[in-house]
Formats: structure tokens, C-alpha cells, sequence
């Protein structure tokens, strides 16, 4: 994790999260160029973003989807519960239409991929400082699809990272332990554990066993 104090006057302050050093660096350097963005942090891991964004509570997030261990989604989570209210960016070489949506839904302000140019990736963050959101046409179409579904049918989908917590919590495993097994942050656990906690709309540890075996059971076969 590296941090660097921005010169211009009033920039939009911007942290920028992706395990690829080469990329991280590459657009670093193009930032710099940019006398209206001031690159305020930089880092690898959701642990050290966590870090970065308590230092800077209202910079704007340029978050990579795949942290390693750790997605983007499991940041999202963890920095909402510290109410951290900046604006996030997701830039990603290609994610579901699933994934999207849970993003959307989990407050990001837009979707790029990186097969756009810096310019353009500029562009879109200057317009959503400036309020506007920007999701590409496929998660779009996707938001509307899901939305004009029946209620009824609407049951939220737990991710392969839901999945994995649930097998651990039905194991009886401490946030210790599944910090270790999952190989992430007992901030990450906990923060996966809200997320799939307010999917089942569960209150306690034992509700979410119950429900997650009772309308869930399909999806923990082997």
C-alpha cells in the first residue's frame, strides 16, 4: 500500500484498489496527468483499502472485482458498515450479469470495463463526481429484467462466497476460524456474514442456519 499527497487544488481525490501491480502502476502515472484527479492511495488488498479509506473518508474508489481471496463485493460490504459513503467505481475485465446486479445493489456508483481507454474512464469519473451513475448496457437490460420480475419469484441468489460462510457457521466455526480457513480479514467474515445475514433477513447466528437450511438446501448439495 502506498499513499501520495495531491497537489492541484480542490481534484477528486481517488483511491485506487487492484491486485496487478503493472495496471495499478500504468494508470497511476496517467492520473498524475490529470491536473483535476489526485491519486490520494493506492493498495492491493480489501484490508489495506479499509485502511486507506478511513484515512480518506470521502475519496472516490476505483475498485478491481477479484482481490485475490477477497471480491469486490466483500469490500463494498465491510466499508458501508464503517458508514463510509464515497463513491465507487468497479473496473473489471468482465463480471455476470449477476454480479452486477449485486453490485448495483450494494451501492456502487458504475461499471467499467477496462477495455475502455483512460480517457474515457476519465470521463466517467468526472461525471460521477458530478452526481450521474454509469453502467454499461448488459447490467442495465439485467436491472430492468430483474425488476419486472413478480416478487414472488424473486429470491435472492447466494454467491459461491455466501455459500463457502454458510458451510462454516453449519460447521460451528468462530470468525477466527473461518478467517483463517477462508483466507481473509475476520473484518471480511464479519461483513460476508451481514451481507448473507440480510439476503435471509436473519438476526442471529441460529436464524441464519435455520433459514438458509430451510430455503436454501438445494444449493449446499455436494
Amino acid at each position: 500500500m502506498s499513499t501520495v499527497t495531491p497537489s492541484h487544488t480542490n481534484p477528486i481525490e481517488l483511491i485506487l484498489v487492484d491486485d496487478h501491480a503493472m495496471f495499478r502502476e500504468g494508470l497511476a502515472q496517467m492520473i498524475e496527468k490529470e491536473p483535476d484527479l489526485a491519486l490520494v492511495g493506492q493498495c492491493s488488498s480489501c484490508d489495506e483499502a479499509l485502511q486507506l479509506i478511513q484515512e480518506n473518508p470521502s475519496a472516490f474508489v476505483l475498485l478491481d472485482v477479484d482481490l485475490g481471496p477477497t471480491r469486490a463485493l466483500d469490500f463494498i460490504t465491510a466499508a458501508r458498515s464503517t458508514s463510509f459513503a464515497g463513491r465507487i467505481l468497479i473496473l473489471t475485465a468482465g463480471i455476470s450479469e449477476q454480479e452486477g446486479i449485486q453490485l448495483v445493489e450494494v451501492g456502487v456508483s458504475g461499471i467499467l470495463h477496462k477495455e475502455h481507454s483512460t480517457d474515457a474512464l476519465f470521463k466517467t469519473i468526472r461525471n460521477i463526481a458530478a452526481g450521474d451513475v454509469a453502467l454499461e448496457q448488459r447490467y442495465l437490460r439485467a436491472l430492468f429484467q430483474a425488476a419486472s420480475r413478480p416478487r414472488k419469484s424473486r429470491s435472492k441468489a447466494l454467491t459461491e462466497r455466501d455459500k463457502a460462510v454458510l458451510r462454516l457457521v453449519f460447521n460451528g466455526l468462530t470468525n477466527r476460524e473461518m478467517a483463517e480457513r477462508l483466507g481473509i480479514s475476520e473484518a471480511a467474515v464479519k461483513a460476508s456474514l451481514r451481507l448473507v445475514s440480510d439476503k435471509l433477513g436473519a438476526r442471529t447466528r441460529a436464524q441464519l442456519v435455520k433459514v438458509a437450511l430451510e430455503q436454501y438446501r438445494d444449493q449446499f448439495r455436494q
